[in-house]
């Protein structure tokens, strides 16, 4: 059975930075590639980034190009997104999921608040 375990998420002032990490098992996390989706208050997911599964190519949407990190240990079958110089507008729960598209299994979510 896919398990995917999201943590990290926490309240943090604007400018700040927060790392967020997702454990899987019950599959081999080094064959497939991986994603992060956010969902703001009231609005749909949106698709943050990917990365393949040997860690060597990674995609960012637009809104957090430059900004955040995604990566993976493979030995430690764990995916990470190093989020930097927040916004209030990174405010959403935080999943990471199976697949470049995130059309996979989804861990259960973290919640990242940006707010002074």
């Amino acid at each position: 059975e896919v398990q995917l375990v999201d943590s990290g998420g926490d309240l943090v002032q604007p400018g700040g930075s927060l790392r967020l990490s997702c454990a899987a098992s019950g599959f081999t996390f080094g064959s497939y590639d991986m994603s992060w989706v956010r969902q703001a208050p009231g609005k749909g997911p949106e698709w943050v980034s990917a990365i393949n599964s040997g860690g060597g190519s990674t995609y960012y949407a637009d809104s957090v190009k430059g900004r955040f990190t995604i990566s993976r240990d493979n030995a430690k079958n764990t995916l990470y997104l190093q989020m930097n110089s927040l916004k209030p507008e990174d405010t959403a729960v935080y999943y990471c999921a199976t697949g470049q598209a995130a059309k996979g299994s989804w861990g259960q979510g973290t919640q990242v608040t940006v707010s002074s």
